[in-house]
């Protein structure tokens, strides 16, 4: 393992060589797969720089800078099964957290940013005491309005971490004034790194599963809708989707990345959401362009974008004329009777069916509306005729079961309950 080979370097060199050394295994670190990292970066390997910390061989600022970098590519790529924090080192950055914030003079604000950095993008469960210590710090650090490269990849590194606490309840009052100023700041003025807005904004969207009340700040207040979908436009335009992942130049890989990340967002924000307001049928449009410029390549993306759609077919205030507005039946159709068709697309692409289906059969007392939920039963009949749709959910219902099983998901045995019936 090259990465490991070098580690064990720097335990015999001096500190101005060790810096060298840092930065070629920084670039080894880019280019590695989710098997490599995990193979370099072990407990073995936290308890030894530990060690050598602890030994005077490496200086805690030194051993920071791999650390820093080792969880920011990890994070960045959401590989989530780093062993740091059953290791001795781990032990180690929360007592240096813990005493570097109790400093009432001399306290080591930089410092104290790069432990709480490295503690969050290597460690997936963070103990409540800590988060009263780390997110505060992130967010001040987060709130320098410079525009130097440095200070906006500090900025990036920081939200990224706020973006890795996933799990962890978080109290409001630590941070949702501090956010919003964040994110309306770069909605004004463009500060932020793609990645960092990203970040700004998972981070926001991973509390509303817990907390109902963030809906009318993040719908209506700052335009989640509306800001996720300009982004998703953008990075879509700006890449190659003929290129697979392997072929990508590096900003193009890491652009890949963040549209990984809003997606990641935006299934969480549509499985949590409780409002809604017409910014959605641009967003809904958004995700249909994803989807269909990743189809051939980017296959774990595709499912992704039609899990999306099956949601919001699912939201009653998700109206399903928006639906065909958007494209997102046309996509659909399109999907299911192609020979890629995997386990995963196709049990979201059923699903997404089943829910325009159940939607469509309920009538209402509005006549102008009843008119209307008649004409796009047609308008969805009609292009699903054209499609031969219901030849191919007959030659796949006998998936139906195997899917069911596979999912721990509902399907209708029912091969009816798929079709619109005018």
């Amino acid at each position: 393992m090259i990465g490991e080979e070098l580690f064990d370097q720097l335990e015999h060199c001096p500190e101005s060589e060790q810096r060298k050394k840092i930065e070629e295994m920084n670039e080894i670190i880019d280019g590695m797969n989710k098997k490599e990292f995990e193979s370099v970066f072990t407990t073995r390997m936290f308890d030894k720089i530990y060690k050598m910390i602890d030994e005077k061989k490496m200086t805690m600022e030194n051993a920071l800078l791999p650390l820093k970098h080792a969880g920011y590519c990890d994070a960045l790529k959401r590989n989530f099964d780093i062993k740091i924090f059953i290791s001795s080192l781990n032990k180690r950055f929360e007592k240096m957290i813990f005493n570097e914030n109790k400093k009432k003079e001399g306290k080591n604000e930089k410092l104290l940013a790069d432990l709480c950095e490295c503690y969050l993008l290597l460690s997936p469960e963070v103990s409540s005491e800590l988060l009263l210590i780390c997110v505060p710090c992130f967010l001040k650090v987060a709130s320098v309005k410079e525009e130097t490269e440095e200070v906006q990849k500090e900025v990036e590194m920081v939200l990224l971490a706020l973006s890795n606490i996933v799990l962890s309840e978080v109290p409001k009052e630590l941070y949702l004034n501090e956010i919003k100023e964040i994110i309306q700041y770069h909605q004004e003025h463009h500060n932020l790194t793609r990645l960092a807005y990203q970040s700004a904004w998972g981070f926001l969207i991973y509390r509303l599963d817990k907390d109902k009340s963030l809906n009318e700040v993040i719908v209506n207040e700052l335009h989640f809708a509306r800001e996720a979908a300009r982004e998703l436009e953008e990075l879509t335009k700006r890449l190659n989707w003929k290129n697979k992942f392997e072929e990508t130049s590096k900003e193009e890989a890491n652009e890949l990345l963040v549209i990984r990340g809003w997606i990641q967002t935006l299934e969480i924000f549509v499985s949590s959401c409780q409002l809604w307001n017409e910014e959605f049928v641009g967003l809904i449009s958004s995700v249909v362009q994803v989807f269909r410029e990743a189809k051939d390549n980017y296959r774990d993306i595709c499912e992704r974008c039609i899990y999306i759609l099956q949601i919001d077919a699912k939201i009653r205030a998700v109206k399903i004329d928006v639906l065909l507005e958007s494209e997102a039946v046309d996509a659909v159709l399109e999907e299911i009777w192609q020979s890629t068709l995997n386990e995963g697309v196709a049990h979201e692409s059923f699903n997404f069916f089943l829910n325009v289906s159940e939607r469509l059969k309920e009538k209402t007392d509005n006549e102008m509306e009843e008119v209307n939920r008649k004409a796009t039963k047609m308008e969805i009949f009609e292009k699903m005729e054209e499609e031969g749709y219901e030849d191919t959910i007959a030659s796949l219902y006998e998936t139906f079961d195997f899917l069911n099983e596979k999912y721990h998901d509902y399907l209708s045995l029912h091969i009816s309950d798929y079709f619109i019936n005018v």
